[in-house]
């Protein structure tokens, strides 16, 4: 089976690599080409560029990009249609992969689209679920009170769990060496995860760095290759600089996760990482004035942490836009430090919600993509 995907920034990458690897699971053989990051070219798949360039969130920030932006969607929509692909997969960054499947339906009105994670028309701007629905022919839902959504719009929906349910977690003897390599054998430890994206990076580090300044634990913060340089540049005044760990190697990605007593996050799926490990957090979050002010007047819901949602809890403290200041969030920090924040109960609710111990997500994706592919049943 020949399918193209696109996917733009790191979380994206890692529901591609799963998904690839869920069809080796299930012995179908498929050529996979297109856009992707490292966890997709592992499974064989090489990137018609670096799908860094894609990683931009917020309206002001596409803004000065715009026009790289647009011949990339033209480049590879061109790609589509010359892979004489079965399917075009859009996986996340909706953005960017739903102006390439319109272009490339336009070009072949049979070509099957799918979209992995459905837009969070719960959240915002509901009508993105008719608008998609005018390119998308089926949608892969991360999440169980999704499919709906997307069928009230006129795609069909499968909720195939989150890829988090099925990830690895540390073991006992990698968390043991990881804070031996670091120095870690007493007091607390706070994972800090400003973001994947550059421009999340430069614009809360400084705010993470101000609100971690006096509170007493060993801090951590894993950073991707892209960002390295910048978060080593913006934390080398912090009053306790950060253990950097390298977030590409999962062993150490996920015995810092592991070890850690609390976590000051980005609002995104980092929050489902964090549930999984059963690590309680704070989330804080800023953007763009033009952005905030945009989704100010947008949003439909009353907290934007995952755990909080899926769990139909409000127990993860969040700081967000005008909120997102480092007295506040140094409190929040300081209270989950001293326990009893009430999130245990919420994040393996959460957890099991997502599909833990059931079939594994990426296989699940897998198995919904031949279902469109090949409604009869047969496959090539």
């Amino acid at each position: 089976m020949k399918l193209f995907l696109v996917a733009g920034e790191p979380s994206g990458d890692r529901l591609g690599g799963a998904m690839l690897q869920g069809f080796a699971d299930i012995d179908v053989a498929v050529a996979a080409m297109g856009v992707g990051g490292p966890m997709m070219a592992a499974q064989g798949m090489a990137s018609l560029f670096p799908y860094e360039e894609l990683a931009v969130m917020g309206i002001a920030e596409i803004l000065p990009k715009y026009r790289h932006l647009k011949r990339r969607i033209a480049e590879t929509a061109r790609a589509v249609a010359a892979s004489e692909a079965e399917a075009l997969v859009t996986i996340d960054s909706p953005d960017f992969g739903l102006r390439v499947a319109k272009l490339a339906r336009a070009a072949n009105p049979s070509l099957k689209t799918i979209h992995y994670v459905a837009p969070s028309v719960w959240a915002w701007r509901p009508k993105r679920a008719t608008k998609m629905a005018r390119v998308i022919d089926h949608v892969l839902a991360l999440l169980p009170f999704e499919p709906p959504y997307m069928e009230a719009a006129g795609m069909s929906c499968d909720f195939v769990g989150h890829p988090v349910v099925s990830e690895p977690l540390a073991t006992a003897a990698e968390v043991s060496a990881f804070r031996s390599a670091h120095g870690l054998s007493e007091g607390p430890v706070v994972l800090v995860l400003p973001g994947s994206r550059g421009s999340e990076v430069s614009r809360l580090v400084p705010v993470f760095g101000q609100a971690l300044n006096g509170v007493n634990a060993s801090l951590v913060l894993p950073t991707l290759p892209h960002t390295r340089a910048t978060v080593e540049q913006m934390t080398g005044d912090w009053t306790q600089p950060p253990i950097l760990v390298d977030a590409s190697d999962a062993v150490q990605k996920r015995a810092a996760f592991a070890c850690a007593d609390g976590a000051l996050a980005a609002s995104g799926t980092v929050s489902l990482e964090l549930a999984a490990n059963g690590t309680p957090m704070v989330i804080a979050y800023d953007m763009n004035w033009l952005t905030r002010a945009i989704m100010k007047r947008a949003i439909q819901i009353d907290t934007v942490t995952l755990v909080n949602l899926v769990s139909e809890t409000r127990v993860v403290p969040e700081f967000l836009a005008e909120d997102c200041k480092p007295d506040a969030i140094r409190a929040g920090l300081q209270a989950i430090l001293q326990g009893d924040s009430g999130q245990e109960a919420a994040m393996a609710l959460t957890m099991e919600r997502l599909g833990r111990g059931q079939e594994a997500p990426g296989i699940r994706a897998a198995r919904s993509i031949l279902k469109v592919v090949y409604p009869e049943g047969g496959q090539t």
